[in-house]
């Protein structure tokens, strides 16, 4: 291979998947990866542009998803009937039906609209349907309105969560989801306090309180959707607010970081090939245990304190401490969690603290013991969402995977939300204890799977620590490098690439010849009129990742 420059880089993270070979050829940035000072500058630019409105932004999505619960004790309850049978429990379940359908339909589109126009769009209408809210007078309306919020929101959590893992190295990704989510869960822990604040509006233009909370949540939403278009930051590689020399820094650090700084585009047989690899379904059922409590405490918290006791003030007031608790404990987690890069052992303890917060509200006796058993309920769900995600994001390796990895995990994030209205029944209200002991039986099996997780990791890092992946590495580059072999395979990617529109080629074929067509392809002088071609190379079950860099 000594007429193309090939050179191989080790990336290694302590329990990951992604323990990988990479074989790249990349040209170095004009400024050094070892530069600190120029890294700290340019992702402080980073950071300041990409994180703070997707956060306001999810602020309010979490806002307008989630504050069914104030509203109903503020008025709603009594006016549209929500306590008859299982009203309630369809008006929460008609969100996440199309939230859950929608997911990776919606990641897949992102590409083509662009993060700016995409998410300025989606979060400008949810906030329409947020005002409309406000105006409705039976259940069936609401529920219907909801129904219309969750396909519009299904787009906005997967697109934000896999744009952040494109702009990071891994060392840095789960701090960057904390900040996100968790910024979003403190202002959102002031949902209760701004809910309160709407509802001294009641009879204003003679409309109720607990209409003014979605008309005037919507607004805010609606406007911050209209700011978003001019500020949210595009990928990478079609970014307008670093300079050129800074952006080929930010690509040559992900390279170095995975090796996936280039598009590849999602398609439906790469989809489909994604859907055999198991451990995207743990990284997703993970994901479930993470929002199954979340939503359990964030619909019916306002109702379960109201059972120890308290008015509807009161009530409303006291959901806001777990909150802001929950978000700065995450925050604390995700910095060391980065730190040492290692995933799995905090989030089996986070998962420990969901055990114990959801055993005493389901099982202690007087409102102190029930009340702190909130405050660890929601800080050990609010810190495992970004580490699961972090986890997943780590160890996937390609854009089209990582935008599909995430998509179906949020995609099980939504079905968390429906067990959540499923087994937190009307019947059991105030105290739901059959639902709390659901909870805590989901963060039991959350820990079991993720041992299971780290010991797979284990093995897989041990395998690559005794060289063997990389043989089998050194052995495809040589096989490529054969002439027979090479203009064979370069004729078969050929005739694929003329019959499936060049995506079929990409596929792993479960043999040699067909995990490196497109390298191939891209080595033949005959077949490719190109001064320079890139291509990223899954060999046999995505173990490693090759990049091949011919010149003609």
């Amino acid at each position: 291979m000594s007429a193309h420059s090939i050179t191989s880089v080790r990336a290694k993270d302590e329990e990951a998947g992604a323990d990988v070979l990479h074989y790249k050829a990349r040209e170095p940035p004009v400024r050094p990866l070892s530069d600190i000072e120029y890294e700290k500058r340019v992702l402080r630019k980073i950071d300041l542009t990409l994180v703070p409105i997707l956060a306001a932004l999810y602020a309010f999505s979490l806002i307008d998803r989630t504050n069914l619960g104030l509203i109903r004790v503020a008025g709603m309850d009594r006016a549209l009937g929500l306590s008859i049978g299982n009203r309630y429990s369809i008006v929460t379940l008609a969100f996440f039906v199309p939230y859950i359908v929608l997911e990776i339909p919606a990641n897949v589109f992102l590409r083509k609209a662009s993060p700016r126009l995409f998410l300025s769009t989606i979060v400008f209408l949810w906030g329409c349907i947020s005002i409309a809210a406000g105006f409705v007078k039976t259940w069936n309306q609401l529920a219907a309105l909801r129904a219309l919020l969750g396909a519009l929101e299904s787009g906005f959590f997967p697109s934000c969560a896999y744009l952040i893992t494109l702009w990071y190295v891994r060392r840095e990704v789960q701090f960057r989801l904390a900040l996100f989510t968790l910024i979003s869960y403190m202002a959102g822990g002031f949902s209760p306090i701004l809910a309160y604040g709407f509802t001294k509006m009641e009879g204003t233009a003679g409309i109720h309180g607990w209409q003014w909370i979605w008309i005037m949540e919507g607004l805010i939403t609606a406007v911050l959707g209209l700011i978003a278009y001019f500020v949210i930051a595009d990928f990478p590689d079609r970014n307008t607010f670093l300079t050129p020399e800074e952006t080929g820094f930010v690509k040559c650090r992900i390279d170095e970081d995975r090796g996936d700084a280039v598009f590849d585009a999602l398609t439906i047989e790469k989809a489909l090939t994604y859907t055999m690899d198991l451990k995207l379904w743990a990284y997703g059922f993970l994901f479930m245990c993470c929002t199954f409590p979340a939503y359990s405490i964030t619909f019916f918290l306002p109702t379960i304190i109201g059972g120890m006791g308290y008015n509807v003030r009161d009530s409303q007031l006291l959901c806001s401490p777990p909150f802001v608790f929950g978000a700065v404990y995450a925050l604390v987690v995700a910095h060391f969690s980065d730190k040492t890069v290692r995933r799995g052992p905090y989030l089996a303890f986070n998962a420990s603290l969901g055990v114990i917060g959801f055993a005493m509200l389901a099982y202690c006796e007087g409102k102190a013991p029930r009340y702190i058993g909130t405050f660890f309920a929601l800080a050990g769900s609010s810190a495992n969402m970004p580490g699961v995600l972090a986890w997943q994001a780590n160890n996937v390796v390609g854009q089209s995977k990582r935008a599909f990895s995430s998509a179906l995990s949020i995609m099980w994030g939504g079905m968390g939300g429906i067990i959540a209205a499923l087994v937190l029944r009307q019947k059991d209200g105030p105290k739901y204890v059959p639902g709390l002991i659901a909870t805590l039986v989901s963060q039991i099996f959350m820990i079991v799977v993720i041992i299971i997780l780290s010991v797979y990791f284990h093995l897989r890092n041990k395998a690559v620590k005794n060289g063997e992946k990389h043989s089998k590495a050194v052995e495809a580059m040589e096989k490529i490098n054969d002439g027979v072999a090479f203009n064979k395979v370069a004729q078969e990617y050929s005739e694929d690439k003329a019959k499936s529109g060049g995506s079929l080629g990409w596929m792993v074929r479960g043999s040699m010849v067909g995990a490196f067509q497109d390298a191939a392809f891209a080595l033949q002088p005959s077949s490719v009129d190109k001064p320079i071609v890139s291509e990223i190379i899954k060999t046999v079950h995505g173990y490693h990742i090759i990049m091949v860099e011919g010149r003609k």
